[in-house]
């Protein structure tokens, strides 16, 4: 846990909590006065019907109406800082439960999971407890894709080069961002409560741009026409008031003002509005995330080359977003009566969407996937931010299979884990036995976990890792499908073919097994493993191989400087002492007899 951080969170969290008191007393205050203010205008309103010459009464009830504006304005202000502060102390109280171990506010990626992947599967990067769940923060779902894709990315086909220049640029954006937690909250605290469904607001986007409508639309005269119409009106309304037009005139143009824009708006107007108006809150949203994004300075180039591609973004959504809430104004039947009346809303809603669609051209797709990219760096640097024991991977350009760790634990086992110091050299295969519950499957998901994190720019758990780029296979968690007729055994088979149709002699490979063919009896399993190594240490392959069975590891002396013996042993006494450390050589104890022992009744024996 990192005691700093959580000490940190809780503070905000408190000083959030006593700010929400302070506004949630301040919002109703800002109830009250409106009503209040709200009567005092209508009560000038039945003065001004009740005396003679009183004027006076209408500039006042236009006053009291001026005061309940205002009052308003700052009541929608105040209720989103309500909203901002809900949605930060959300953000402080789910980093606080992750800090204790309590991943359950965040999603698992259980849609993500996926047997047949080379790895994510056996290195449990997707579903609950997972690394993804771990990590993910993201506020949207193209943001979860982007993440997802990320850790399970096949690196080995990558150009050296330019791979290792793109993961130092990634190093680079998480270490600037995972310094940064003011900013990683407040983008946090935008998708909190209710995340961005990124496909509907890419689908609707998509569908404005191609919305066509009538011609007369896109003429001038009609905008020229509305000014001059809505001129007169207003005017009217002025010499109405001073005796110098027939009172009923402003009524009558009223009427008219309502019956053209409806008449000629309204039928578009709902076609822009079944557009969009579904997805408005995920457009405020984006717009946040726009704002937030624009307001703050990035030094990495990857952030700085990703807040270029978002130029214009802002401006575009913000017009969006005006055109939603002149949707939202005229929303009832007494709204689209006194909006079109004066103010032609629906003919002024069309013609802002046409400015829109004409200003703004389609960059909708590239802008969705920059915000989707940023979503899951902002994910991978809060990680960064929270896992503070974590080092900086060094990255090789060698053309070939380079793992050296010192010091190499899982990430999931946080303070109590026992790290390792081991080297993987190029086309070698390393065994490594040992009894049950001794660490080595623990150690494989260590060796594959890590390097996963190197190749995403995330720091990694050890004192020091260098690795290169290369093809990563594991089979460590096969299991049958009786839905499809496949067993256990049959399950292994499928696992190693599809280990075999993976590699590529121009690429080297690193593989990780657990227990090769133990679906089937221990000659033939030995017999198996054997035949399976043999030929895969004539491919560009390099290998580690856990297992119980003990005569595999006299393959170190038969194929000498290519096999390597590697085992984690345990102490017998009367209780069976687990050092959880990689050493040199065949382990001598077992303890399955032992554990089943201590569970059966002596008189079974």
């Amino acid at each position: 846990m990192n005691k700093d951080l959580t000490d940190l969170y809780q503070h905000k969290a408190e000083e959030t909590s006593t700010m929400l008191v302070s506004l949630r007393s301040r919002s109703r205050f800002f109830i009250l006065t409106e009503i209040g203010s709200f009567l005092v205008a209508i009560g000038f309103v039945v003065l001004y019907t009740l005396l003679a010459d009183a004027a006076w009464t209408l500039l006042c009830a236009v006053a009291a109406l001026c005061f309940y504006l205002y009052i308003r304005h700052r009541d929608v202000l105040n209720d989103r800082k309500i909203k901002h502060g809900e949605a930060l102390l959300r953000v402080y109280q789910n980093e606080i439960d992750y800090q204790h171990g309590n991943f359950s506010g965040f999603e698992a990626g259980e849609q993500y999971v996926c047997p047949q992947h080379p790895y994510t599967f056996d290195m449990d990067v997707f579903g609950a407890g997972s690394l993804f769940q771990r990590m993910n923060r993201t506020i949207s779902t193209g943001g979860s894709d982007q993440l997802a894709a990320c850790l399970s990315t096949e690196w080995g086909h990558a150009k050296r080069e330019e791979l290792v220049g793109q993961i130092r640029m990634r190093m680079a954006a998480i270490d600037e961002l995972g310094q940064d937690e003011t900013f990683l909250s407040s983008f946090k605290s935008l998708g909190v409560k209710e995340r961005i469904n990124t496909a509907e607001v890419l689908k609707a986007l998509t569908a404005i741009h191609q919305q066509t409508f009538p011609k007369i639309f896109h003429n001038p005269l009609l905008r020229y026409f509305c000014y001059a119409d809505l001129l007169g009106f207003y005017v009217s309304i002025v010499l109405s008031i001073m005796g110098l037009a027939p009172s009923l005139l402003p009524l009558w143009w009223g009427m008219f003002n309502f019956m053209f824009s409806f008449l000629c708006g309204h039928k578009y107007m709902r076609v822009i509005s079944e557009l969009i108006a579904k997805v408005h809150a995920q457009v405020d949203g984006y717009l946040q995330v726009l704002k937030l994004i624009n307001t703050t300075e990035f030094k990495s180039a990857e952030l700085q080359a990703l807040k270029a591609q978002l130029s214009g973004a802002e401006a575009s959504f913000e017009q969006l977003e005006l055109i939603l809430q002149k949707i939202d104004n005229r929303s009832n039947e007494v709204g689209v009566f006194i909006f079109n009346s004066f103010a032609l809303i629906d003919l002024a809603i069309v013609r802002l969407f046409l400015r829109w669609q004409h200003t703004y051209e389609q960059r909708t797709k590239e802008w969705i996937d920059g915000l989707n990219l940023f979503d899951a760096l902002v994910s991978m640097g809060n990680y960064r931010l929270n896992e503070d024991r974590a080092v900086k991977a060094e990255i090789s350009e060698e053309n070939k299979v380079v793992y050296e760790a010192k010091g190499l634990y899982h990430p999931f086992l946080g303070e109590k884990a026992v790290a390792n110091d081991f080297t993987i050299h190029d086309h070698e295969y390393y065994i490594v036995t040992g009894a049950n519950m001794a660490g080595k499957s623990t150690f494989l998901r260590s060796l594959g976990i890590n390097y996963l994190l190197a190749m995403n720019g995330l720091p990694v758990f050890a004192a020091e890792l260098k690795v290169s780029a290369f093809h990563l296979f594991t089979s460590m968690r096969t299991t049958d499908d009786l839905t499809h007729g496949i067993s256990y055994f049959n399950a292994e088979l499928l696992r190693l073919k599809k280990l075999l149709g993976s590699l590529h002699d121009d690429v080297p490979s690193l593989i990780i097994l657990d227990e090769i063919l133990k679906g089937t009896n221990s000659l033939d399993k030995l017999n198996g493993s054997r035949l399976f190594l043999q030929y895969i240490a004539e491919r560009n392959v390099t290998g580690v191989i856990a297992t119980h069975d003990l005569e595999l590891s006299k393959m170190e002396n038969e194929y000498e400087g290519l096999f390597h013996n590697y085992c984690f042993e345990i102490e017998l006494g009367e209780d069976i002492t687990y050092s959880y450390k990689i050493t040199k050589g065949v382990a001598r104890n077992q303890n399955a007899t032992y554990l089943l022992k201590g569970i059966l009744k002596p008189n079974v024996f």
